[in-house]
């Protein structure tokens, strides 16, 4: 579970150290800086998701020798993409922090981070590619090591360099460049072994126009369903931050809880990616099903069991995440939509792993464009609740999300597999 959530981790770790300074702008600039590098990280999402269900589905069909030159070409596109991020850093952040309407101190704030954070946008893509290649091969303690490994050194050199070294937002970010860079270094070693006695991987086979055709469009579909995924959640951020500093950074603190949540719905939605892709790649209907049905299971075990975390404990871990006293109030009060979406989210997790894993990346991209225009109409609807609408709003989105793609599936089903 942990091997899925290097980029909104090291979010929550900037948040929770800069929010130990006790400045609410500055917490709102890393919050808003650390929501952006989630979404636009998350937006080239398909290098993880992309891999993982090639890669399975090539084990499923015993096609064994695809492998180095799934992992190749996704680690040539990561290059490709994180560069060019760089490049263009200076417009992006003026585009994307000005369109987050936060406050002249928060925008000042969250550029600095950004500026500095935008130097890993390479290695973070490239792990993104390294770490799908693991899990579509099944080799969860593998890509376990490399995200604890990225994560542990991103929470040492977060801690000095922001808590000790007293380096502010510049530190955090720093400590996120130096974090991505080293997970890279080892998720290459081991990438590089496990790799060693494979035949050498021909440029004829690595640029195969078939192969390279189909990868296109998978990863076009997932991007788009990416994209409108991503439009939600800066909507809600933005919207957030409209409502002033102090609204801005408790939203910022308790996304915290909804990370958490995805800590472990998400690591069930790799584990039906890897299942269902290989089980597809197969062509087992029965296996493929019955990897479904396990994965919705676990996925309402885990759920009730994080739901029932937040009841309890939820006002103790707000106050660990920020000292600001108005801070704390206000995400209080709103501590009760964090509490009901872990259920809610059950079905938007479970199937969007399957969907994956089986690459109906066109039939994704088309139901979650849906989610995005519901949860658009359930804001409209709720706006006169002020953030307390904006919330509720959020909670539609994740039930469409999950009751769409739950609708479609024994359609899809009878379409991949015949009746």
């Amino acid at each position: 579970m942990i091997a899925n959530l290097t980029t909104p981790l090291i979010g929550i770790v900037s948040t929770t150290a800069i929010g130990r300074l006790g400045d609410a702008t500055m917490l709102g600039g890393v919050a808003m800086a650390s929501v952006i590098f989630d979404c636009l990280f998350w937006l080239f999402a398909f290098l993880r998701m992309g891999t993982v269900a090639f890669t399975a589905q090539s084990l499923g069909a015993g096609e064994t020798k695809e492998l180095h030159a799934i992992l190749v070409r996704g680690l040539i596109v990561a290059a490709i993409v994180g560069l060019a991020l760089i490049a263009l850093q200076v417009p992006l952040a003026a585009i994307l922090l000005g369109a987050m309407g936060g406050s002249e101190g928060v925008t000042r704030a969250a550029t600095t981070y950004f500026i500095i954070r935008i130097w890993s946008a390479p290695l973070a893509l490239a792990n993104y590619v390294v770490l799908g290649w693991l899990i579509g091969q099944a080799r969860a303690t593998l890509a376990l090591s490399v995200q604890i490994a990225i994560n542990l050194i991103n929470m040492i050199a977060t801690i000095l360099l922001v808590l000790v070294a007293d380096l502010g937002i510049a530190g955090a970010a720093i400590a996120a460049v130096i974090a991505e860079a080293a997970g890279l270094a080892i998720g290459g070693v081991i990438a590089q072994r496990l790799t060693s006695g494979h035949p050498p991987l021909s440029r004829a086979h690595l640029f195969a126009r078939d192969k390279l055709l189909r990868m296109l469009a998978v990863n076009r579909d997932i991007m788009i369903r990416t994209a409108a995924l991503i439009a939600a959640f800066l909507f809600f951020t933005a919207q957030g931050a409209r409502s002033g500093d102090t609204v801005l950074a408790a939203n910022a603190v308790l996304n915290n809880f909804l990370l958490i949540s995805a800590f472990f719905l998400d690591g069930l939605a790799n584990a039906a990616e890897q299942l269902c892709g290989r089980t597809y790649g197969a062509r087992s209907r029965e296996d493929f099903s019955g990897a479904v049905r396990l994965v919705v299971f676990w996925g309402f075990a885990f759920a009730l069991a994080v739901t029932a975390v937040f009841a309890l404990f939820g006002p103790a871990l707000i106050d660990i995440m920020t000292a600001s006293i108005d801070v704390r109030s206000v995400a209080r009060d709103f501590l009760l939509f964090v509490i009901a979406s872990p259920v809610l989210a059950v079905f938007a997790f479970a199937f969007d792993g399957v969907y994956i894993g089986a690459t109906w990346a066109r039939d994704m991209r088309n139901l979650m464009l849906a989610s995005l225009a519901i949860f658009l109409a359930a804001w409209f609807a709720l706006r006169g609740f002020g953030n307390a609408g904006l919330w509720a709003a959020l909670l539609v989105h994740y039930a469409a999300r999950g009751g769409l793609q739950a609708l479609a599936y024994p359609g899809l089903v009878k379409r991949s597999f015949g009746v």
